[in-house]
């Protein structure tokens, strides 16, 4: 379970803001509202066959779901064999930068993130650890 909440986590503190060209960006605030979920990754094909010896895959997260309400509040479900993990947490959106944050039952986990891009589809964002995230909104 620990597992599943650190993916959760880790992929909902990966929705944040940028700057484009020295200036924060100006985001509608109500693009960020609704439930989105991760993008599947892109995989770029290997050249030489011993490159692909070399890095394994992964294996596939399970179903996430990230709710964003006009309120600030943040949910974040995990589907995993039947069974759902739901973790509610709080976000604002100032300037290019989302403010995150969620009270685990051991601690409480903040991250500012930075908006790359947001439009009605697509959320994409950069965290503190330069990870970057793409998020589509469901359908």
């Amino acid at each position: 379970m620990r597992a599943v909440l650190g993916s959760v986590v880790v992929l909902a503190l990966a929705c944040g803001a940028t700057v484009r060209a020295g200036q924060p960006a100006k985001l509608d605030a109500n693009k960020l509202i609704g439930k989105w979920e991760p993008a599947p990754e892109k995989v770029e094909k290997k050249k030489d066959k011993k490159d692909e010896d070399k890095t394994p895959a992964g294996p596939p997260l399970p179903p996430t779901v990230i709710e964003f309400t006009k309120d600030g509040k943040l949910f974040v479900t995990v589907g995993e064999a039947g069974k759902d993990y739901r973790l509610d947490g709080t976000y604002q959106l100032m300037a290019d930068k989302l403010i995150v944050s969620f009270k685990l039952p051991d601690k409480e986990v903040k991250e500012t993130l930075t908006v790359k891009k947001l439009s009605d589809a697509e959320l994409v964002t950069e965290d503190s650890k330069n990870r970057v995230e793409t998020l589509r909104r469901k359908p």
